[in-house]
C-alpha cells in the first residue's frame, strides 16, 4: 500500500519520531476512563502506543486516504476508526453520555476550536492530552498578569488542571511546521466549583478579552450593568489581570442584578 502524504489544506504534520508518540501515549493512565479518542491518528503513529493502554480506543480521521491506511494497518478488535470531522461529530450521541478521554497531535489550524469544543463536553471528559502549536500550548497554560493570557487560558483553567509537560522540535515532523510544538495534559478539576451561569461565564470573558486593553467596566458596556454595580472595584481592572476565581465572582455579581445570558 502507498505511503500516505500529508495534506497541506488539512494542516497535517505526520509525526515520524516513535519516541516522542510514546511519551504522548504514557500521559493517558488507563484507568481513568474505558473510552478514549483521538482526533487525527494519521497514520498510526501514535496510535500503535495507544491501543495497549486503552480498553477502547476510537480514532476519528478526516482525511479519506488515513482512513483506508488506518483500517488496513490496525484491526485490533477494540479499535474503531471514525471517518468524521471532529468540530462536527456527535459526540454524546456515539459515546451515548459515557465518560471518555481526548487524546491527539492537533492540526494547528483548528486545535483552538478542538479546546472550545472539549469544553463544551467537559462533564464526559476528564482527560484530555496531546500536541499543539507551541504558542497555544503556553497561551492554555499562562497565569493572569501575561500578555498571553486570554479566553483559551481562563475558559481551560476554569475546569481542567492545566500542565505544560515538554516541547517538540519542528525536526521530528513531515513536513516541518516552521514552529515548535508544545504537549499538555489536563485533567478535569475534583473540586467543585462554586455556582455560576456557565454560558453567561463564556460571554463574559469572552466580551472582555475582545478589548483587553480596556477596563472589565468598558468592555462589558454591551451587557447594560447598573451603575451602582459597575462602581465595583473589580471593574477597575483589565481582564488579563483577573484569576479564575475573580471571573467567577464577577459573573456571581452580575447574575445577582438579574443579568443573564441573552
Amino acid at each position: 500500500m502507498k505511503a500516505v502524504r500529508p495534506k497541506k489544506h488539512l494542516g497535517q504534520h505526520f509525526l515520524k519520531a516513535p519516541e516522542i508518540a510514546q511519551k504522548i501515549a504514557a500521559l493517558f493512565t488507563p484507568n481513568l476512563v474505558a473510552d478514549l479518542l483521538e482526533i487525527g491518528p494519521g497514520t498510526g503513529v501514535l496510535t500503535q502506543y495507544l491501543l495497549p493502554k486503552a480498553k477502547r480506543l476510537h480514532a476519528i480521521e478526516v482525511d479519506e486516504e488515513s482512513v483506508t491506511y488506518l483500517k488496513a494497518h490496525f484491526t485490533d478488535t477494540h479499535f474503531s476508526i471514525l471517518a468524521a470531522d471532529f468540530l462536527n461529530f456527535d459526540l454524546s450521541a456515539y459515546f451515548k453520555g459515557k465518560p471518555f478521554g481526548v487524546i491527539g497531535n492537533f492540526p494547528y489550524n483548528i486545535s483552538s476550536q478542538i479546546v472550545f469544543k472539549v469544553l463544551e463536553y467537559r462533564e464526559h471528559i476528564p482527560f484530555f492530552g496531546g500536541m499543539f502549536q507551541k504558542e497555544v500550548a503556553q497561551r492554555i497554560c499562562h497565569a493572569p498578569g501575561s500578555k498571553r493570557y486570554g479566553i483559551l487560558s481562563v475558559l481551560t483553567q476554569t475546569y481542567y488542571e492545566v500542565n505544560y509537560c515538554f516541547t517538540v522540535p519542528p525536526g521530528v515532523f513531515l513536513p516541518p511546521p516552521k514552529v515548535d510544538s508544545g504537549v499538555l495534559v489536563m485533567h478535569r478539576k475534583k473540586t467543585p466549583l462554586p455556582p455560576f451561569d456557565a454560558k453567561l461565564y463564556a460571554k463574559i470573558v469572552k466580551t472582555s478579552f475582545q478589548q483587553r486593553r480596556k477596563t472589565i467596566r468598558n468592555s462589558l458596556k454591551t451587557l447594560g450593568l447598573p451603575t451602582n454595580l459597575i462602581e465595583d472595584s473589580i471593574f477597575d481592572q483589565r481582564p488579563e489581570k483577573l484569576s479564575v476565581e475573580a471571573f467567577i465572582s464577577l459573573t456571581q455579581k452580575i447574575e445577582n442584578v438579574g443579568i443573564s445570558n441573552r
